[in-house]
């Protein structure tokens, strides 16, 4: 019997935070042209942003369904481990509800499992973020009781700021409106995208140019964040590899960031974003008892 905090791969959690720990992470699945694949285990971001950028095939992402649910889980089960499930914000798409109702079905097979399911409202690194953080108290010994607490804390707090670069995805995807998309691209408008209260993607500013963008991106983890010379925060990109360089350094310099989990944004979020996306994330509450966990 174990204690498994477990996620899915629209958390873009770091490839050596999964190998470090053993982190279990159920796939996104992905189509391409009707081909099934399932995003960071037969698909992967380098890969993947090739293909978008060609632009000559049909990509469609969908969350978890039930039934694939039910079998990860029950395996789980089967073993008699309780679970910690770090979930895709509800607010972007339906896995909360999969998950939920998966997790009814192996309840009424063996009652005795427990599961916890948690509606991060959180998209990419920023669950990402707290999966590392948790794991992280976990191997340095805390309490079950707190890591599911700390794991909600995380969750209600956690601020997202991201930028991008095309807004042809997110116009595909509804995000922007079609005036929105045309004069945005004849004046070199870019969006920055923040989460609200229910955990959904809102464009709240316009910025001119990329490099203002990159810049506003920095502020407004200053603006919102808490603390931030004790905190550990979030960075990911898509192919911007020069420019999330940049950000990386000013948001050390400018606040002194205890570190940076940065990341490359996978296929589940990519395909509505684009290749061209920054983001960054912090905390807007600071709870100095996970600190002795969290060293």
């Amino acid at each position: 019997m174990a204690f498994c905090i477990i996620t899915d791969s629209a958390s873009d959690v770091p490839q050596s935070v999964i190998e470090e720990y053993g982190l279990f992470v159920m796939p996104t699945p992905v189509t391409i042209d009707n081909e099934d694949l399932r995003d960071g285990v037969t698909i992967f971001p380098d890969e993947f942003y090739k293909i978008q950028e060609e632009g000559v095939k049909e990509i469609k992402t969908y969350h978890i369904s039930e039934l694939m649910f039910q079998e990860y889980f029950t395996e789980f089960a089967k073993r008699g481990d309780e679970v910690l499930y770090i979930c895709f914000s509800t607010g972007v798409a339906g896995t909360f509800q999969a998950a939920t109702l998966a997790k009814q079905e192996v309840l009424e097979e063996y009652p005795d499992f427990k599961i916890t399911i948690i509606d991060s409202h959180c998209a990419s690194i920023g669950y990402g973020l707290v999966v590392e953080r948790l794991l992280k108290m976990q191997k340095n010994g805390a309490p079950q009781d707190l890591i599911i607490e700390a794991a909600q804390f995380f969750c209600d707090h956690m601020v997202h700021v991201i930028a991008v670069q095309s807004l042809d995805y997110l116009y595909a995807g509804g995000r922007v409106s079609k005036a929105s998309f045309v004069v945005g691209g004849m004046l070199d408008i870019k969006p920055i995208l923040m989460t609200d209260e229910n955990g959904a993607l809102k464009a709240t500013e316009k910025v001119r140019g990329w490099k203002k963008a990159m810049a506003r991106v920095v502020e407004l983890i200053g603006e919102n964040g808490v603390e931030l010379e004790n905190q550990v925060i979030g960075a990911c990109y898509g192919t911007d590899v020069e420019s999330f360089a940049t950000m990386k350094a000013e948001l050390r310099e400018k606040y002194k960031v205890r570190d940076i989990v940065e990341t490359q944004v996978g296929c589940a979020i990519g395909a509505h974003t684009g290749p061209s996306i920054v983001a960054a994330v912090c905390l807007n509450a600071y709870e100095p008892k996970y600190d002795e966990y969290l060293k």
